[in-house]
């Protein structure tokens, strides 16, 4: 099949497109490599794609250009759409609640509208955690009330995921929105905690704890998160929410330990107060996600630290 991958330059759209096309598929990927971190690690992940000698194609362009996106359906015709391109980040959507309802708001109905308008009929949508923001019902599933978000970055998921069911509803398209919880793993951007301490634990540097360690979250390794993407691109659900996470929670303090055994690197802590927009935990209740996708998480986060961190190693930049 041909499928478009929007954010196919990034962390999980760049792996996306490699199990894809080791899965017999033909990918295009759609970015427009902005600035929200280096540039560069996006790029060198579309020059990994591109080393497999498979049939990908890499499209320059931003969802919010109509012209660009009606020129990449013009040109291909696509089977499915995997959309995971977005302006990512909750505190930095704190600074700009603007740019991140643009892109991922704006940029998803135009990216909707292009693939009604040719036939497209079937969207898996990278939805996220936040969006249940303090949410005091544990573990966090599906039919739970949204009523709770906390930053202008779940806002805009929240809205995504209300496109997708207009979508399906109005016009009978077929969408499956995945709220990730907290993926990393190789290539995960350089931003993100785990990627962030490692590389400041590694040269000795103090890293930045916001508030007392005790804030939890469900990581999320990145190869679990595939097996549920492609899980979703082989049935139909006319439309549905799935979580995807490992169903368990780890302390930022246990995290920060974890970290230090791989590199055998003591931390050096800079407390700071909890940031707005934060949420004190993320648990996904994935027992909905194993019954309809059949999926099933294999990586804890004990296994994964290492896994990450000796990437790590292997592509210090």
């Amino acid at each position: 099949m041909n499928f478009l991958v929007t954010g196919g330059a990034g962390f999980i759209g760049s792996h996306v497109c490699e199990r894809l096309l080791r899965d017999g598929h033909s990918v295009w990927a759609f970015d427009d490599l902005n600035d929200f971190y280096d540039p560069q690690f996006k790029r060198a992940n579309i020059r990994d794609i591109q080393s497999l000698a498979l049939p990908f194609e890499f499209f320059h362009g931003d969802l919010c250009d109509v012209d660009a996106v009606n020129e990449i359906f013009s040109s291909v015709k696509f089977d499915q759409i995997i959309h995971l391109a977005a302006r990512a980040g909750v505190r930095p959507s704190l600074e700009q609640p603007a740019l991140y309802a643009r892109v991922n708001v704006e940029g998803t109905v135009n990216l909707f509208e292009a693939a009604r308008k040719n036939g497209v009929k079937k969207i898996t949508v990278a939805s996220s955690s936040s969006v249940y923001g303090v949410n005091a019902k544990m573990p966090f599933t599906e039919s739970d009330a949204i009523i709770s978000a906390v930053s202008p970055y779940a806002a805009s998921k929240l809205a995504c995921e209300a496109l997708g069911h207009t979508y399906h509803h109005v016009y009978k398209m077929d969408v499956a929105m995945l709220r990730f919880f907290t993926v990393y793993g190789p290539r995960q951007r350089p931003d993100l905690a785990i990627h962030k301490f490692t590389k400041l634990i590694d040269a000795g540097k103090p890293i930045p704890v916001f508030g007392d360690g005790s804030t939890a979250r469900d990581h999320t390794y990145v190869t679990d998160i595939l097996d549920g993407v492609m899980a979703c691109t082989n049935k139909e659900f006319g439309f549905d929410i799935f979580n995807l996470g490992e169903s368990q929670t780890v302390k930022l303090s246990e995290l920060i330990s974890l970290i230090e055994n791989a590199l055998g690197k003591k931390a050096i802590i800079d407390r700071q107060p909890l940031q707005l927009g934060d949420v004190p935990i993320t648990f996904a209740d994935i027992s909905k996600a194993q019954a309809k996708l059949g999926y099933n998480p294999q990586v804890k986060v004990a296994k994964g630290i290492p896994l990450f961190v000796d990437w790590f190693r292997q592509n210090r930049q």
